[in-house]
């Protein structure tokens, strides 16, 4: 037992007084003679014994009493279990990504989490609380009600990391209590190690009830018609025993497809038909689980001819004009002597074609040329020195020619899953008319292959960056040197290199990626482009993106923005440029990556309102000096029953 008022204790020297009042009587008695009067002398011994003992109950409930008194100023307590961390600050890291939206037994597990925040927080707590998105520092809960009770779901995934930096920012003398309230989903190791020792971290995972879930994961072009686009739509499962779900296609909010699909495997792919024209719309699933997965929103641009330019001699380039069609593509082939070096920042592709030296000025046009967007495919000539080569290439990337190898190999592997040939093949074949080539350059870098020896060489490569790619190959493709024009890959690799991003394909960007996006179009000094909602799913939001105009182009980026998944355009003043489209993260539809065992050595609370019981109880001390107030009060009026009652 301690004392808060230690000092108070020296008012027990006042325990004398009431011992020297009942032990030294200052009355004096007189002695009166009367005659024989022996039965009143027995009643007077008896009437002093009487005395005496009530004299002595009232020196000890007197005792008591001050006793008591003087113990209930210096406030006695039992110090706390947990005293030391009584000073601690407290944090709370509250998830409120996507996955939180599951529903546990009472209810979504977000919302159940804010309800107990604001149902078992002492109203005088003083804390910090980050989420997310947003972050209140040093507040009270009757602050923040408000803005607790209007937190939405954010689309960034819960990053413990992010967390624990913002609270290891915040400076200050005292330990800190981290009370973290998350699923878990999706947590790594790599994350806990940013929780330094010297935090008191306490984990709260709320547990959902249902575990499948169904997200709409990507669309990709599977097949350009002459008239119509056949379009392929990804669809993950997660979980178990999957009932047959709707699936709908709608085009600026009007629908135009809609089928029932049995989801057999985790996997399913649906294709659907639609006409070659603009498309800016978003496809629907409807299912029990997740919802910010369901709907995927996409763009795709009516088709424009893409510009491609060959230079090399016109004999070595002649197959290229039988793949770049004049319905599709605008080609055209130059000798570098030959040459206008002005119509190669209007070009979507360039192809070096064998070229024995690259000189210094196209080397400089080039390395404009790719970043603002243009795809380059390099074809060395067997003729070139490596060295020129390797200055070439050291303007795009980290890789390295080296010698010559004059033997006979045959390309034998091909990377399927490479976006070069994504919409190429049904499934992988693993028997093919293998092309060959006598001679080949070795290389040195840690890009992957694209199409292999058969010594699992390098014979084609890329380098790619946010705008654009550079493809490379390792050998000429000559007809002196190689059957690769014979070979069927021969039409989808050059097709689909030259293909050009901001005019083909599928847009459907992530929100947070920050992709840079190539608008073609031509400003004034003070001009500037923005993105603005075009539906009414997303109606209202507007932003102006970081842009920078690179001639008659603009290169945006979108960082963070925009809020809300949806479709957008974007505008100069009222003129629509381009039409884009914002989708969410799929990385928190997987709701069984909750990985708890990675807890065990943290410790783990069933609810917030045990974290708080919990913390009070170890870190409150266990004040007594009521009960002496009470134990004064008892002897106050066990004297007074004794001077009443007792004879």
């Amino acid at each position: 037992m301690q004392f808060k008022h230690p000092e108070i204790l020296y008012f027990l020297f006042l325990l004398a007084i009431p011992i020297l009042v009942h032990l030294f009587q200052l009355r004096r008695f007189k002695k009166e003679y009367f005659t024989n009067v022996r039965l009143l002398k027995e009643l007077s011994i008896q009437t002093r014994k009487s005395s005496q003992i009530k004299k002595w109950l009232l020196l000890a409930t007197r005792l008591l009493l001050l006793t008591c008194i003087i113990l209930a100023f210096a406030q006695p307590f039992f110090k706390a279990k947990d005293s030391i961390s009584s000073t601690n600050e407290m944090y709370v890291v509250l998830d409120n990504s996507f996955s939180m939206q599951a529903k546990g037994q009472k209810g979504e597990l977000l919302k159940r989490a804010i309800e107990d925040l604001l149902e078992h927080v002492p109203e005088n707590q003083n804390f910090s609380l980050i989420t997310n998105s947003e972050t209140f520092w040093n507040t009270d809960i009757k602050s923040i009600r408000s803005a607790l009770q209007n937190l939405k779901y954010s689309p960034l995934p819960f990053q413990l990391e992010s967390a624990m930096a913002k609270i290891k920012s915040h400076k200050s003398a005292f330990n800190k209590d981290v009370i973290i309230i998350s699923d878990a989903v999706g947590l790594e190791q790599k994350q806990l190690k940013s929780i330094s020792k010297d935090l008191n971290a306490l984990f709260i995972v709320p547990k959902a009830e249902q575990k499948n879930n169904i997200a709409v994961d990507s669309v990709y072009i599977k097949q350009t018609l002459d008239d119509f686009y056949e379009i392929a739509i990804k669809l993950s499962g997660y979980g178990e025993d999957f009932e047959s779900i709707p699936i709908a296609l709608y085009n600026k909010e009007k629908l135009i497809a809609k089928t029932l699909v049995p989801l057999e495997s985790k996997q399913k792919t649906i294709n659907f038909t639609i006409p070659k024209e603009d498309f800016h719309g978003y496809v629907a699933i409807t299912d029990n689980a997740l919802q910010y997965d369901n709907n995927l929103f996409f763009s795709i641009s009516k088709p424009k001819k893409i510009a491609v330019l060959s230079i090399g001699d016109y004999e070595k380039s002649n197959f290229l004009s039988r793949i770049y069609t004049k319905d599709e593509f605008n080609y055209n082939n130059f000798t570098l002597e030959s040459l206008d070096y002005n119509i190669l920042e209007n070009q979507d592709a360039i192809i070096l074609n064998e070229l024995k030296e690259i000189p210094q000025a196209l080397q400089t046009t080039l390395k404009s040329f790719i970043e603002k967007g243009g795809n380059l495919i390099f074809i060395p000539s067997n003729e070139s020195s490596t060295s020129n080569i390797n200055t070439v290439l050291s303007n795009f990337g980290k890789i390295q020619f080296k010698s010559l190898q004059n033997s006979e190999k045959l390309v034998t592997k091909i990377a399927f899953n490479n976006p070069l040939y994504q919409s190429v093949f049904e499934k992988q074949i693993a028997n093919f008319q293998y092309p060959n080539t006598k001679f080949s350059f070795q290389i040195d870098g840690s890009n992957p292959a694209i199409l292999s020896f058969e010594d699992q060489s390098v014979f084609l490569t890329a380098l790619p960056n946010q705008l654009s790619s550079v493809y490379i190959f390792t050998a000429a493709i000559n007809k002196t040197n190689s059957n690769f024009q014979n070979s069927p890959l021969i039409v989808p690799t050059f097709y689909n290199m030259a293909q050009s991003t901001s005019k083909t394909g599928v847009s459907s960007l992530i929100i947070g990626e920050n992709n840079p996006i190539l608008v073609d179009v031509t400003l004034a000094k003070d001009e500037i482009v923005n993105v603005s909602s075009n539906t009414k799913i997303t109606s209202g939001e507007k932003f102006i993106p970081v842009q920078q105009i690179l001639n008659n182009k603009v290169k945006i980026s979108c960082n963070d923005y925009p809020e809300i998944a949806g479709n957008f355009g974007i505008y100069k003043k009222e003129e629509l440029l381009k039409n884009v489209s914002f989708n969410y993260n799929r990385t928190e539809s997987n709701l069984a990556t909750t990985n708890e065992n990675l807890l065990s050595d943290y410790k783990v609370i069933n609810s917030i309102e045990t974290v708080f019981e919990t913390l009070q109880q170890d870190r409150t001390n266990t004040e007594i000096w009521k009960w002496f107030v009470i134990l004064t009060l008892l002897f106050l009026v066990t004297e007074v029953f004794i001077q009443k009652f007792v004879k």
